[in-house]
């Protein structure tokens, strides 16, 4: 940033180091908004237990000050950016589990009418023409209420890719030791019926190919696939397993051929995954469940972008999480559907199979990967709801904040689908900060609670219903205003439990605190509605899976004219999701009339 003028840099990366800290709470802040945050979720009896735990851990001789003090050290150390810099590679890299459909994310693009080359090429074309910019260091820094938001995450746009480990994952990506500076990489992998090849989008002198050569390398491509690839010899199956399976065989690979090295190489080096389907989606929620999880043998999951293409031209793109959040992908789509890329001909860009060498034992695994995930996802129940007469605009006239108005049609939804009002988690962003990322919000609060029960209280009226809603969107408004500014307990206690798990030896902490058994923590923490929004004219659906077997997964794209909602839940207990879906369309219109009649 100019700090003699106080104007912010237009390089992609010319504010980083002028942005401030993500603020460190202190032990008793953290100990005292625990208590308040998980109370609405508790028995009186519960509540004291948790507020024994929490004393116990923050009290001068408790585990917690001495845990607190060395992440104090850590944000101090040199090179550190962000307190939380050591904890986000743990909370995404250490999950265990297959992070196909249970943490990738999908947006579903808005159609445009072009088939499904031509579609493909023009996203190529303008993802390529977005990380030219990017190299340059000429993408504009996003700002917002005229502070700049880190740009660090577009680093992880292109050439990144998710490297299973046994005990815990790496990440393969430009910018860093290891690979300094941009991607020099000039291809990307396309997949195509269980087959997937490189194909180069940068000429050799690094220019880029035109969108008509794109269009006929895509073509050759296909051309050359005519019935789709055995089960068992498409390796993508594998990245759908849990993580230390899918290490073991990755170690498989490559002891078993030197030809399967160059092929891992390929895939992890490119630029981007291109997937091109068969299938033609009968409806909105085809796509978005064919984004979500589709075929794994024409996915890369542990890639960190895979623009997926439709065989009538309906796209969209799955993300790997562990180095980019939402809004910095928003971002990119925006770009990429707007750009107007500038090429050279050069001719049809070269393309060639990327082909593995597999044992008896590798296509079993690769075969049983397949099984398994099929069955995976046909357990997971998804839903969409869509509202063409209801967006932010609406709730503006309504005087009430757009991102509070629906999270109260959840908390409604949810009780009366259920009959109880559970813990719910929405993302906040928190870009404004260096390194920043997102910080974790819990939207049950006390007025919630009071909303919800006046809402369906007989003996209620208009006026005791409509304070309690106003009451409610307050408290959620302030809420989400002390997460952006960095007041929130859930990261903070989090990484302190990570601390102990890592150097619990070191610090004399040998075993984990009480505090993290207690019910306050536990059932804070146990998702009933797992929510996140992705606002941007150029995506109609956003997705992602529940994250337990309770949970309703409720991913939301709130515009000033309309408002799109995919929800995901087991497929065991998909009777309280439809039930859900069905509360949340009433519950929108009665919010609506309860807060026009008071303009009335």
């Amino acid at each position: 940033m100019n700090s003699s003028q106080g104007t912010p840099s237009t390089s992609t990366f010319g504010n980083e180091d002028g942005l401030p800290r993500v603020p460190l709470p202190t032990l008793d802040e953290s100990r005292a908004r625990l208590l308040e945050w998980c109370a609405p979720l508790l028995t009186a009896e519960e509540l004291a237990e948790t507020e024994a735990a929490a004393a116990a851990f923050a009290a001068p001789d408790g585990p917690g000050p001495v845990l607190h003090a060395a992440l104090e050290r850590y944000d101090a150390s040199e090179g550190v950016r962000s307190w939380l810099d050591t904890f986000w590679p743990y909370r995404y890299l250490g999950r265990r589990d297959r992070i196909a459909l249970n943490a990738n994310f999908f947006f579903l693009f808005k159609d445009t009418g072009q088939g499904q080359v031509e579609r493909a090429a023009s996203l190529i074309a303008g993802a390529v023409d977005y990380k030219a910019r990017l190299d340059g260091e000429r993408v504009p820094p996003i700002v917002q209420r005229g502070r700049p938001l880190s740009m660090e995450q577009n680093k992880y746009l292109f050439s990144t890719t998710r490297i299973p480990g046994a005990v815990q994952d790496t990440v393969r990506a430009p910018y860093t030791d290891a690979w300094p500076g941009p991607s020099r990489a000039r291809h990307i992998v396309v997949f195509h019926r269980g087959r997937a090849h490189r194909m180069d989008v940068l000429g050799a002198g690094g220019l880029p190919h035109t969108a008509d050569e794109l269009e006929a390398g895509l073509r050759k491509i296909m051309q050359g696939a005519a019935g789709r690839a055995e089960r068992d010899t498409s390796p993508g199956h594998l990245t759908t397993k849990a993580r230390a399976e899918w290490a073991a065989d990755r170690e498989a690979l490559l002891a078993l051929h030197p030809r399967n090295a160059a092929a891992l190489d390929e895939i992890e080096t490119a630029l981007f995954c291109v997937c091109l389907e068969d299938l033609v989606p009968d409806g909105d929620l085809a796509a978005c469940d064919g984004l979500l999880h589709g075929d794994g043998g024409d996915r890369w999951f542990d890639k960190a972008v895979s623009f997926v293409v439709y065989g009538d031209g309906t796209a969209g793109i799955n993300v790997e999480h562990c180095g980019l959040d939402g809004t910095t992908v928003l971002s990119f789509v925006d770009a990429v559907m707007a750009a107007e890329p500038e090429a050279t001909p050069q001719g049809v860009p070269e393309s060639a199979p990327i082909e593995f060498v597999l044992s008896d034992e590798l296509r079993a695994s690769i075969g049983a990967a397949a099984d398994a995930f099929d069955a995976y996802a046909a357990a997971t129940a998804t839903a969409t709801v869509s509202f063409d007469d209801f967006g932010g605009d609406r709730a503006k006239a309504l005087r009430t904040s757009p991102d509070a108005f629906v999270q109260m049609a959840y908390q409604l939804a949810h009780k009366r689908a259920k009959g109880v009002t559970g813990a719910t988690y929405e993302s906040i962003a928190t870009r404004q900060y260096r390194n920043g990322r997102t910080e974790a919000m819990r939207v049950v609060t006390p007025e919630v609670l009071a909303f919800v029960a006046a809402m369906d209280d007989p003996g209620a009226g208009a006026a005791e219903r409509l304070a309690a809603f106003r009451a409610a969107a307050d408290a959620h408004v302030r809420r989400a205003k002390d997460c952006q500014a960095g007041r929130a307990p859930e990261q903070h206690l989090w990484e302190l439990q990570l601390i102990q798990k890592r150097r619990g030896a070191e610090l004399g902490v040998t075993e984990e605190p009480a505090l993290y058994r207690s019910p306050g923590w536990v059932t804070m923490r146990d998702d009933y509605l797992s929510t996140s929004s992705a606002p941007s004219v150029n995506i109609r659906y956003f997705g992602f899976g529940a994250t337990s077997d309770k949970c309703i997964g409720v991913a939301y794209v709130l515009l000033p004219d309309r408002f799109n909602v995919y929800l995901s839940t087991p497929r065991a207990v998909a009777g309280a999701m439809h039930a859900f879906a069905g509360h949340l369309r009433t519950a929108v219109r009665e919010l609506q009339d309860l807060l026009a009649a008071e303009a009335r």
